[in-house]
């Protein structure tokens, strides 16, 4: 046992394997070079995950391409921050260690700089959308791509995280063939085996802007388990042993809820509100076996299916105000 971030920890546990895969990009990238050039295969490859892991190298390589994102500038420390006033209002991100929300502040005046990090980060105009989305792309070794509807988040407004999901998400035609040949040309870019799943905003006059990727299966993702034809688990199976894509159709709309640890609550974990949950038709309870919770550790989910949006809706709020882990 030991961190995934540690290289001897990491070629320890694969040192009998033929095929490494990952499941969170905190991960050594030096131990998966190593394991690289051991002639194993390592899914998605190590440059993608060091690519992963530096928001300043998303940005420059969405850049680079010609991919649509915020105007940004890369600061070094919060010294920086402060010399670009004309910025505001942005979101000042940290370049490396950012997680579920922690890592990104906006800052909307000047007299807020003081409280930017400290740290190599990006500073980002924030960006007045209508809705933020997010969609799954897979493709396996033989180059074959499948891409999922995209799914529409609503994100707590304190902490960052995903309080909701809902699929399909409520956009255009227009926009959801855009988002979807967006996936396909980054994916095919990257030269990634695997899933990837790519956060967007949709601003208000209709366009696209690229936020972040994640190169595993996804949050955003999770839905796909009772709604699609093809989980993105089983999805991501198929793509590093190279067998056939399966169908990502979604067959029946979805809500999923973030099942999060309760404020002012730290230690052995207690769930209220189970059973009542599981009387909600169509909900589907996912626990994560964590033994112990603290405020906003995302402890499991819950998805719900139903052919009727405003029913899922109605659900979805349901299953957030009585469903609680504390301790």
């Amino acid at each position: 046992m030991g961190k995934l971030t540690d290289k001897e920890t990491v070629l320890s546990f694969a040192k009998d394997c033929d095929v490494v895969t990952i499941e969170i990009e905190n991960v050594s990238t030096e131990a998966l070079k190593v394991l690289e050039q051991q002639g194993k295969r390592v899914f998605p490859p190590s440059s993608v995950i060091e690519l992963i892991q530096d928001k300043r190298l998303q940005k420059k390589f969405y850049q680079t391409n010609s991919y649509p994102t915020a105007d940004f500038v890369l600061v070094n420390n919060r010294e920086e921050v402060m010399r670009h006033e004309e910025f505001l209002p942005a979101v000042n991100k940290l370049g490396k260690e950012g997680y579920d929300g922690r890592g990104v502040q906006i800052i909307e005046s000047k007299q807020a700089l003081s409280k930017a990090f400290d740290q190599p980060g990006i500073l980002e105009k924030l960006v007045d959308f209508e809705k933020e989305i997010s969609i799954i792309v897979s493709r396996n070794l033989s180059g074959e791509i499948e891409v999922y509807d995209p799914v529409e988040m609503e994100f707590h407004p304190e902490k960052n995280l995903v309080e909701y999901l809902f699929a399909p998400a409520s956009i255009s035609e227009d926009v959801k063939i855009e988002a979807q040949q967006l996936a396909r040309d980054i994916v095919y870019k990257l030269d990634m085996v695997g899933i990837l799943a790519i956060e967007m905003f949709v601003t208000k006059d209709q366009k696209i802007l690229i936020n972040e990727m994640a190169p595993r299966p996804h949050n955003s993702g999770h839905h796909s388990i009772e709604a699609c034809t093809t989980s993105q688990y089983e999805q991501h199976l198929r793509a590093i042993l190279n067998l056939p894509p399966g169908d990502p159709t979604l067959i029946i709309p979805a809500a999923m809820v973030n099942l999060l640890g309760e404020p002012g609550y730290e230690g052995e974990a207690k769930y209220q509100g189970v059973e009542e949950v599981m009387n909600i038709a169509g909900a589907h309870l996912h626990l994560y076996g964590k033994a112990l919770t603290k405020p906003y550790r995302k402890m499991g989910h819950v998805t719900i299916t139903d052919y009727d949006h405003n029913q899922l809706r109605r659900k979805a709020e349901k299953v957030k105000k009585t469903l609680k882990v504390v301790a």
